[in-house]
């Protein structure tokens, strides 16, 4: 068998790495195609060398552009590998554009797409995302939804065959990595830091970045935060900063540490250690609830309810009132901590990427993994 995993972006190489991982102790070489979204060859080697993943096969370095650019130029160069290396299947992770690309440029070759973390829903088709992942769940053959949640919204959309919960894989990583962040990573003594005495600050997406008004509601929460807090930024965030005038202003954040972005050991063992997070990010709401650090989502909406529902996530949007509440609570009333940091992890058993290769090898091996003409057959 052959598989090919198609990915551009941090998050989606952390969630695949259980399911390549899986592959290679089953004696299955996968081919690896970074389309290059986020980032460059050398940030991408030495970060698969921190997951201790195999050589990158393919880098596309399709950059960055618009939403339409990006995904053109992803599917062109996506293509052109899969016709000469002919895969058995294709896996792609999530709702970014490399995933949207993926999906099409397979299925429109009749090699059969497998979705992690698939039928996760927003339900705001403002969010490019939320367009990526509908699009990219339609065009899959096989899905593997983190949660019932997450299969209901796929049924309510039509999609019955071959669908599989499989708990999220971001739990198999994070149980993988966080004791070697934690042994490896000096990134608390770099940064001056105690744990527990600050806040882990992440916002990056293009609701809230791309808004004068959205990023300044975000600058004045960060003005106002009432504890050290640490924000890695992200370069779409800084750019959009500068552009609208702002960048001073968070610059000038006297208990805000400002980093470039983190390695991923390093990152991890900031949230591990974080007071609390505050975040636009999904994956970091579910790392989040995985690490038992309480967590407030600078978004009005979230594709991960179900973190919501145990209790270790809140919606704050970007309402400076509602955050700072929040956060009075959390560090005045220990019960009310205590309570969202123990919120049970709604993810699985952190054996998803094993449940994921062994399903896909299954279909193979019954001659099951190929495009049908209806999804129901």
């Amino acid at each position: 068998m052959k598989p090919a995993f198609i990915f551009g972006t941090r998050p989606e190489i952390i969630k695949l790495s259980p399911v390549i991982r899986a592959f290679l102790g089953r004696g299955v070489e996968p081919l690896l195609i970074h389309t290059g979204q986020h980032y460059d060859y050398e940030m991408s080697r030495v970060f698969l060398e921190e997951l201790e993943l195999p050589e990158i096969d393919y880098h596309l370095e399709v950059g960055s552009g618009t939403q339409a650019e990006q995904t053109g130029t992803a599917m062109i160069k996506i293509e052109r590998v899969l016709i000469e290396e002919k895969p058995d299947v294709v896996v792609v992770q999530g709702d970014t554009n490399t995933v949207l690309a993926g999906a099409l440029a397979s299925v429109k070759l009749k090699i059969p797409v497998a979705h992690v973390e698939a039928g996760l829903r927003s339900f705001d088709r403002t969010m490019p995302e939320e367009i990526n992942r509908i699009l990219a769940d339609h065009a899959s053959e096989i899905l593997f939804p983190p949660t019932e949640e997450a299969k209901r919204n796929l049924e309510r959309e039509g999609i019955t065959g071959n669908v599989y919960v499989t708990g999220n894989t971001i739990v198999d990583a994070v149980l993988q990595n966080a004791e070697v962040a934690e042994e490896k990573s000096d990134v608390l003594e770099r940064l001056g830091l105690e744990p527990k005495e600050y806040l882990l600050i992440t916002a990056h997406r293009a609701e809230n970045t791309d808004s004068r008004e959205n990023l300044r509601k975000l600058v004045e929460i960060l003005e106002n935060l009432p504890m050290r807090a640490v924000y890695p930024m992200h370069p779409r965030t800084r750019n959009r900063l500068k552009e609208f005038g702002l960048l001073k202003r968070v610059e000038n954040i006297e208990n805000l540490i400002i980093t470039k972005p983190l390695g991923y050991l390093d990152f991890l063992k900031l949230e591990r250690n974080a007071f609390a997070i505050m975040t636009d990010s999904g994956g970091i709401q579910e790392e989040a609830i995985i690490l038992n650090v309480p967590c407030l989502t600078l978004r009005y909406n979230t594709e991960r309810p179900e973190t919501v529902e145990a209790g270790g996530n809140v919606l704050v949007g970007l309402e400076k009132e509602r955050a700072m509440d929040y956060l009075r609570r959390l560090m005045e009333d220990p019960e009310f901590y205590e309570k969202m940091a123990k919120a049970k992890n709604p993810f699985g058993d952190g054996k998803a990427g094993e449940r994921i290769a062994g399903i896909l090898l299954e279909l193979y091996k019954k001659g099951e993994l190929r495009v049908k003409s209806s999804r129901f057959i």
